[in-house]
C-alpha cells in the first residue's frame, strides 16, 4: 500500500479529542483520522450509489413493502 500525506484543518478541540485517544490507546492520531475519512468515505458512496439507483427505479417503498420484497417480514 503506498502511504501519501496531506494536510488538513480541524478545530482544536477535535485535535484534542483525537489526540487523547491516540495516547489511551497507543495508536498514532494519522490510525484514527484515517479510519474515519474510510469509514466516512464508503457510508457517502453508499448514499449516492443508492440515490442513483433510486432516481433511476422511480418507484418508492415503504419499509413494510421493502422488507416484504426481500423476505423479511417473517
Amino acid at each position: 500500500m503506498s502511504i501519501n500525506s496531506t494536510v488538513i484543518r480541524i478545530s482544536r478541540k477535535l485535535d484534542q479529542k483525537l489526540d487523547k485517544l491516540a495516547t489511551a490507546t497507543g495508536r498514532k492520531k494519522s490510525y484514527y483520522a484515517t479510519k474515519a475519512i474510510e469509514r466516512y468515505l464508503e457510508d457517502l458512496e453508499d448514499f449516492f450509489s443508492a440515490r442513483g439507483a433510486l432516481k433511476k427505479s422511480k418507484k418508492m417503498y415503504s419499509l413494510a413493502e421493502a422488507a416484504k420484497e426481500l423476505g423479511l417480514d417473517g
